[in-house]
């Protein structure tokens, strides 16, 4: 299984709310139309930050993460190199995303602690 996360960076013409509401009800969405995604994508999620600090740890100042499971490498790939992708969602991803800035991490998990209690 691979891991893409992506630290993302609103484009600067948007508010961190307008981000946030095109993130969840627009970009969610339509990436689920990906007909790939569909057979090679396991999860998908959206994190957004709290309003509320801490002192117990420093964050840096990202609009949200996107977290995306896939099958394989391949998966990913042709998930992303799909036409409906490079068509709808990349531009849509544009409108609302600074991708100057935004970070992309693809890895294999590690899970360290399962809980079952949560």
């Amino acid at each position: 299984m691979i891991k893409m996360t992506m630290f993302l960076r609103r484009n600067p013409k948007l508010t961190h709310e307008e981000f946030v509401k095109h993130h969840i009800e627009i970009h969610g969405p339509l990436f689920r139309k990906i007909p790939e995604a569909d057979k090679h994508c396991i999860r998908y999620i959206q994190t957004h930050p709290i309003k509320q600090k801490t002192s117990a740890v420093e964050v840096e100042d990202y609009d949200g993460t996107a977290e995306l499971w896939f099958d394989s490498l391949e998966g990913l790939e042709n998930t992303l190199n799909s036409d409906f992708y490079k068509n709808h969602v990349f531009p849509d991803e544009k409108t609302f995303l600074d991708h100057e800035n935004t970070q992309v991490t693809i890895g294999n998990q590690v899970e360290i602690i399962t809980n079952s209690n949560s």
